[in-house]
């Protein structure tokens, strides 16, 4: 699939803010924060303005971005409706939170405008992993493992985020760090048995099936088109194999191993957290952009078994 730069935006800018959203709401929830007044209230507005910035991304590459709120109303069968839904009803809790914040007003209301704003961020994370998920027309997404994966770059790139702000408004939360380095190392392990699986799968579906041969084998003579079209450039994207796996291991340094590597730094050395963290989300980000290209490109339309391809 061709890697839209402005759904890579989305997901990770979207992706990212959900991530701090949920971990600013535990903190809020069992008062584990050392965060200031304003503190917090600037690091939820970093929050929604990342998520904020994630979703009118997602409507760049729309023909008709204009249109884009009536896809609300399919939430029954659409897993783009229920994302849109989840992320328009976390908007109420978390504003909330913020006003109250800002205006220095205790309500008692606040643990559970959390615990909604933590429930709508989870919810809008899995919606969005659920619409490749859900898509059987392209094995590399259609994997079970693609949600989890979702929501465990989240809770990683929002965890590194949470660590700078919370290192920055004061002494560290010993809680904090041992919950990104989980964070990172379980997002590790799923990418990492998501790469096995998708290099494993050969694919479901042959030309032959297409043409309801079954298993008997044919071939293409001639290519169906005589240059390039849209379906060739934006469903069968191609990404040279040595390629892809450069930026693999690109994406998994940077993404996982440098911030754990500098946090676990920071903990036993005790070089300043601020700058540990600093440079973990600056990795963590190159990272997740190398990541979120690679998981469009390397992606396949069954629809390629009509220009060539041998399965799918």
């Amino acid at each position: 699939m061709h890697p839209a730069y402005s759904v890579i935006l989305f997901t990770t800018s979207s992706g990212a803010g959900y991530g701090l959203l949920f971990w600013l709401s535990l903190a809020q929830i069992f008062g584990s924060t050392s965060h200031t007044h304003w503190s917090f209230f600037f690091t939820l507005a970093l929050a929604l303005a990342l998520i904020t910035l994630g979703l009118l991304a997602s409507t760049f590459h729309l023909g008709h971005p204009e249109r884009a709120w009536r896809a609300l109303s399919q939430w029954r069968s659409s897993w783009l409706s229920r994302e849109g839904v989840a992320a328009v009803a976390t908007y109420v809790p978390a504003g909330l939170l913020a006003l109250l914040s800002l205006f220095k007003l205790t309500t008692g209301l606040e643990p559970v405008l959390a615990l909604l704003s933590a429930v709508g961020a989870v919810a809008t994370v899995w919606c969005t992993g659920m619409i490749y998920a859900s898509l059987r027309t392209i094995r590399e997404w259609n994997v079970g493992l693609v949600p989890p994966i979702y929501l465990a770059l989240s809770a990683a790139s929002g965890g590194l985020l949470m660590g700078l702000a919370t290192s920055l408004a004061g002494p560290g939360q010993v809680w904090l760090n041992v919950v990104i380095v989980l964070a990172l190392a379980t997002a590790l392990a799923l990418k990492l048995a998501y790469y096995r699986h998708i290099d494993n799968d050969e694919g479901k579906y042959t030309a032959a099936q297409a043409l309801g041969m079954g298993t008997h084998g044919i071939r293409q003579i001639d290519p169906p088109h005589t240059r390039p079209n849209y379906v060739m450039r934006e469903m069968g994207y191609d990404v040279a194999r040595r390629h892809a796996l450069r930026l693999r291991w690109l994406a998994l340094l940077c993404l996982f191993a440098g911030p754990l590597a500098l946090v676990l730094l920071g903990l036993v050395v005790g070089i300043p957290m601020p700058l540990i963290y600093l440079l973990s989300c600056v990795l963590a980000g190159v990272g997740l952009v190398f990541e979120r290209w690679l998981f469009f490109a390397e992606a396949t339309h069954v629809s390629m078994l009509y220009y060539g391809a041998a399965r799918a």
